[in-house]
């Protein structure tokens, strides 16, 4: 479970887990996690400016993970998970992203990956969300709706293991 980078690292433990074999994860929830290192999906474009996380300081963040090798061609997966080109065997996710972030796109891609490797993803984009809106504003009703969700998408997980 993580949130925004330490979501990033929730989903490369989930990978590599995977391929070390084990131990056995019961899920991951990843709220607004940074995939993708080369930045350059719609939404980072269309978002670019807008918010206080953009396009920009989502390069600048990538930068002090990868410095010279971000966007190039030798990013490991368990640096940037969107790397990965099996999402197979992987515990069952949620995601989570507002819709006016610039990292939206990337997260989809990444749950629309999941299903097509059939695993299971449950995606929820905020409607109006920013980056961590929820922890920026946790008395909204969009935060608190957000929070809800993730708590319940637990305890059904921890419902049926």
């Amino acid at each position: 479970m993580g949130s925004s980078a330490g979501a990033s690292l929730s989903a490369a433990l989930a990978l590599y887990v995977r391929d070390k074999g084990g131990p056995r994860l019961l899920g991951q929830l990843l709220a607004a996690p940074l995939l993708d290192d080369r930045n350059d999906s719609a939404s980072a474009l269309q978002m670019d400016d807008v918010e206080l996380f953009d396009r920009s300081r989502n390069k600048f963040a990538w930068s002090l993970l990868l410095g010279d090798a971000q966007g190039g061609a030798d990013v490991p997966q368990y640096a940037a998970p969107a790397r990965a080109t099996d999402l197979t065997g992987l515990p069952p996710a949620f995601l989570d992203v507002g819709s006016a972030e610039c990292l939206r796109d990337e997260i989809l891609a990444y749950a629309d990956r999941i299903w097509q490797a059939g695993g299971k993803a449950e995606m929820h984009v905020w409607p109006g969300g920013i980056h961590s809106f929820d922890r920026k504003a946790p008395e909204a009703r969009i935060s608190k709706a957000a929070v809800a969700a993730r708590h319940n998408w637990i305890e059904r997980l921890l419902a049926t293991n």
